[in-house]
């Protein structure tokens, strides 16, 4: 297998290259997308043109992701209609975004929910309202939609030539490795019941529902690696899944992680079903969009695609947003506004913001992340060992795998498919990563992740029809040592102001579906004065 700086390596070189190698076939066709970094960059060149018209709304939501969907979601279930919402974006999704072709839709982030556990209330009450929880929403185990439901095999890893079912191998361990992955799970189980001395979960979700007993909050000021190492987690196996955990949630290796965001990794979740096993999660061909979907119908004809937010003035009895869309500037007055877009921007077009949120805004840094999706024109070659299943996890490799977009279809006769394909650059700086992501062509990107699969199946070249990549410059805040508490976290998480009201999972200091819910669904409620 490649290592992650194998990968990037082989990505430079075809960069340099401009061209795959001549000795394999022609790449398939594709593009190369992403956030609009021309735009977003606008900011940091200013010369933005004067307002040439006004626009009156009650509340102004800026950021159409999972956060500002869910401020809008509650807004409009407490009977407020006189809202707007701004997005950079050519429409709703941030991280859970989809894209489609004739063959099945397909994810272009998020790609799954796990069961919510009984903490998780407003996870429930949208999965209530969508069909997918059925019955009581407060029920320790409900009914969920057996369509919804990832089918079996979920999940598995691919090692030493061989698939193994599940995530952690267990084929050639000896018999200490196996008792270090006893003990681990063991550990994790006690952790999902662990309280502080304030009677709250140590680790819960969402997070702000965690123990603030100083006892587990300490964990944050050392690395999820370092835990290992201090509770003699030295297996291969375990280390791997604890990196693997990390990366794919965090963007960070277990090195670059807060203990106790990794250990939440393993012990926030206690949902079960009735219908399904603990560890099964809730996906669809196109991942989280489903999700994005039922909250975005409540902001139906209220969204500013392709608007860009460059300045907010507060005045006595509101705020003025100033909005480039179209290449003119619009002015939009509103009583109150909900920032649901990351936390760094904010300092750039707030002039007047406080200078201790101006630095909690800052303090964070982002996760590169690269997402690919490929056509095949048939299912691709197996190797030995555990059948296909819907997350498909390489063993020390570059990626994070991929995840089958047709797996839920349970066809008789297995067709065309897409497979996502992953990337973490957590290998290098996120500022060198998002200058990688600039800067190198598709086909750099499409080689290696072509070179990466076939290792796999031999024959995934060939059967290759078309290769789109997405890039994130910014994908989510990076939960590093220290980040969480008694810091910058805690100023953004706590902040009030009259007018302005906060959102977005940076908030919480790392980037969930639960966690962007709950904060979009706080802030609405501080502007109605609830919270």
């Amino acid at each position: 297998m490649t290592s992650r700086r194998d990968f990037l390596r082989a990505a430079g070189a075809a960069a340099l290259a401009g061209c795959a190698p001549s000795a394999h076939p022609p790449l398939p066709p594709g593009e190369l997308l992403g956030m609009d970094a021309a735009l977003g960059h606008r900011l940091r060149d200013g010369g933005f043109p004067p307002p040439a018209e006004t626009r009156r709304t009650g509340i102004v939501i800026v950021g159409a992701g999972i956060s500002g969907l869910s401020a809008a979601w509650r807004l409009a279930r407490s009977a407020v209609d006189d809202f707007l919402i701004v997005d950079m974006e050519s429409g709703a999704g941030g991280n859970s975004r989809a894209g489609a072709s004739p063959v099945t839709a397909y994810p272009w982030g998020a790609h799954y929910l796990p069961l919510p556990g009984t903490e998780a209330v407003l996870v429930r009450e949208l999965l209530a309202e969508l069909g997918a929880l059925q019955g009581a929403p407060a029920a320790r185990r409900p009914v969920y939609d057996e369509r919804l439901l990832c089918a079996t095999p979920q999940e598995r890893v691919f090692r030493d030539g061989l698939w193994e079912e599940g995530l952690l191998p267990q084929r050639a361990v000896d018999a200490g490795e196996r008792g270090q992955q006893r003990r681990f799970h063991e550990h994790m189980d006690e952790l999902k019941r662990a309280r502080g001395r304030d009677g709250r979960r140590a680790f819960a979700l969402p997070m702000a529902r965690s123990s603030a007993d100083p006892q587990w909050r300490a964990l944050d000021r050392i690395s999820f690696a370092r835990w290992l190492d201090e509770h003699r987690y030295t297996a291969p196996t375990v280390r791997w899944l604890a990196d693997y955990a990390c990366r794919d949630d965090y963007g960070t290796s277990a090195a670059q992680t807060s203990a106790w965001a990794g250990l939440h990794y393993f012990a926030c979740r206690d949902g079960e079903a009735a219908n399904a096993a603990p560890d099964c999660v809730l996906t669809a061909p196109d991942g989280n969009a489903w999700l994005m979907r039922g909250l975005a119908r409540h902001a139906e004809g209220r969204l500013l695609a392709g608007a860009l937010v460059w300045r907010i003035d507060e005045g006595k009895a509101g705020v003025a947003v100033d909005v480039l869309r179209d290449g003119k500037t619009v002015r939009i007055e509103a009583k109150r506004l909900i920032w649901a877009a990351p936390a760094f921007v904010l300092p750039r077009v707030w002039p007047a913001i406080p200078g201790a949120l101006c630095g909690a805004a800052l303090a964070g840094d982002y996760a590169p992340w690269l997402v690919a999706n490929l056509h095949l024109s048939a299912p691709p070659e197996e190797r030995h060992g555990a059948p296909p299943a819907w997350d498909n996890v390489l063993f020390d490799s570059a990626g994070l795998g991929y995840v089958n977009a047709t797996h839920q279809a349970l066809r008789r006769h297995p067709g065309p498919t897409v497979l996502t394909c992953y990337r973490a650059l957590h290998e290098l700086t996120p500022a060198e990563g998002r200058r990688r992501l600039l800067d190198t062509p598709r086909a750099a990107w499409a080689e290696a992740l072509l070179g990466e699969l076939e290792r796999v199946h031999p024959d995934v070249r060939r059967l290759a029809t078309r290769l789109d990549v997405f890039r994130y410059g910014h994908a989510m805040r990076r939960p590093v040592p220290g980040s969480l508490f008694g810091g910058g976290r805690d100023i953004l998480a706590g902040f009030r102001h009259p007018r302005i009201a906060l959102a977005h999972a940076d908030l919480s200091g790392f980037s969930l579906f639960e966690e962007a819910q709950y904060r979009g669904v706080l802030a609405a409620d501080r502007v109605l004065g609830r919270a």
